[in-house]
Parts: structure tokens; C-alpha cells; sequence
């Protein structure tokens, strides 16, 4: 069975938008190990619309990194989605109609992680249907002030640490399952 594992890069005060305007300062190679070992151990990569328009049109032409480009172009990828017509990028299912069934269904057939970077509409509605199974967030020691919050107008939902490390940046490395007893 499939766990679905959603990671962000996370400011002080919960901004998760545009991380790549505030996050680099804090990058090294504890944050690289820790990222390239998320990826390691994905089966297949689950996402939200507008990620999944963001990252099918940028991995599909930049020349950037081409081992991450052809990482995910391998991946299984699977889009939340009841508004995509068509998905061209390699590797790419659309999850359409009853979702929460289709992801139910995902997690039974997959074998491993289904990993999740960004998202965050996507990971509140996962957790309000009870379908997110980890949560890691590395936190990092800035308050950006402005931008999207991971969480926003959203119920309570408890959550239980299960692991957490701080790098020598200041960030930490935390990560959650949902406390079910909470």
C-alpha cells in the first residue's frame, strides 16, 4: 500500500509560496540529502493542477538539471484534477470525478511513496479527507511576512512529530503523521 508523503520548504511564519525567492541563503548539503533522499523513495508523484501545469512546463523543456528532469519524466505521476482535459507530460494520469475514491484506489495499487513537493491546496484537502500520511516540512529560521501559507481558513487537524533534525542553517527538518488520537 501507498503512503503519500507531502515535503515543503516552509518559513517561520507558515509562507510556502515562491520558496525560491528566500530559501537558497539556507541550502547545503544536509538540506540536498534530505531532499535527494524524499526522491530516492518515490514511486510516483502526486499534485494538485496548478503544480502539475508549473512543473510539466518547466522539467519538460529546461536544461537545467536534466537527471531531475528525466527522474520525473520516468516518475508515475498523478494529477488531482476535475477541470484537465489532457495530460502530456510522460507518465501522467489525471484523477478525475470522485477523487477521493481515485486516490483510495492510488494508494491500494501503488507499492512505496507517493511523494508530494508543494501543493498546498492540495495537501488541506488531503488531510481533510483523511489521505495524507506524512507531512515534512523543513522549516526554515526566516519570516518572509507575505505569500501563501501552507495552512489558511483551515479546521484543526492534530498532527504527531515523528521525527525531526536541525541542520547547521537553522532549519529544521521536522516531519508529522496525523495523530488520530488527537
Amino acid at each position: 500500500m501507498g503512503n503519500i508523503i507531502s515535503s515543503f520548504f516552509i518559513s517561520l511564519d507558515g509562507v510556502v509560496e515562491s520558496p525560491d525567492q528566500w530559501h537558497f541563503p539556507y541550502w547545503n548539503d544536509e538540506m540536498g540529502a534530505a531532499v535527494e533522499g524524499g526522491m530516492q523513495s518515490a514511486a510516483a508523484m502526486l499534485m494538485g493542477r496548478k503544480l502539475y501545469d508549473e512543473w510539466s512546463s518547466y522539467w519538460t523543456t529546461t536544461d537545467a538539471d536534466p537527471d531531475i528532469a528525466r527522474t520525473f519524466a520516468e516518475l508515475p505521476k498523478y494529477v488531482l484534477s476535475n477541470t484537465l482535459e489532457k495530460a502530456d507530460w510522460a507518465n501522467t494520469t489525471i484523477i478525475s470525478g470522485d477523487v477521493a475514491a481515485g486516490v483510495r484506489a492510488l494508494k491500494e495499487r501503488i507499492d512505496g511513496d507517493i511523494n508530494m513537493s508543494g501543493s498546498a491546496t492540495t495537501v488541506r484537502w488531503l488531510l481533510a479527507n483523511g489521505l495524507l500520511d506524512r507531512l515534512n516540512l523543513l522549516v526554515h529560521p526566516i519570516a518572509v511576512g507575505h505569500g501563501r501559507r501552507l495552512f489558511e481558513d483551515t479546521p484543526t487537524h492534530p498532527l504527531k512529530l515523528v521525527t525531526s533534525e536541525t541542520f547547521q542553517t537553522g532549519v529544521l527538518n521536522l516531519s508529522y503523521v496525523p495523530d488520530t488520537a488527537g
